[in-house]
């Protein structure tokens, strides 16, 4: 179970908690960043922040099914956008808080960055995230495992 928290005393934060507990005896799956390039490698959304971010949460989704888990599962996550311009971390954070990855909310720190690892990369978000057990997922769907 996940316990997130947005302290009353600090500074509202726009669509994300200031922290997550994560009860004891659960498991977690740490993400590799997920990056804009399709299954070929191709990099998508050459120059425009909204169609990585969307291809990056594309593949962020991607990789959370593969382990059991989906976007209202993560815990935290950070945020990586190459641009030293608020507004190009605001358009990235505005996909992003669409998409469902903020319900919850979850913990996250977005940071505008120099470069990323690809050439022309402008968006990469990095995942932590509770992994369903198996009953879990039979008993939400109504069927047996």
């Amino acid at each position: 179970m996940v316990r997130r928290t947005v302290v009353p005393s600090l500074f509202p934060p726009p669509g994300y908690a200031h922290a997550a507990v994560v009860e004891t005896g659960r498991r977690l799956a740490f993400l590799a960043g997920s990056v804009p390039l399709d299954k070929d490698g191709t990099l998508v959304g050459p120059g425009d922040f909204a169609a990585q971010t969307e291809q990056v949460l594309a593949n962020l989704r991607t990789a959370l099914h593969a382990v059991g888990s989906d976007l209202d599962r993560v815990v935290t996550t950070d945020v990586y956008v190459v641009s030293s311009d608020p507004a190009d971390l605001s358009r990235v954070w505005n996909v992003v808080h669409a998409s469902g990855l903020t319900t919850g909310p979850h913990t996250s720190t977005l940071l505008g960055v120099a470069c990323l690892g690809y050439t022309g990369q402008l968006v990469e978000i990095t995942a932590v995230a509770e992994v369903v057990e198996v009953a879990e997922v039979a008993e939400a769907d109504g069927t047996t495992g």
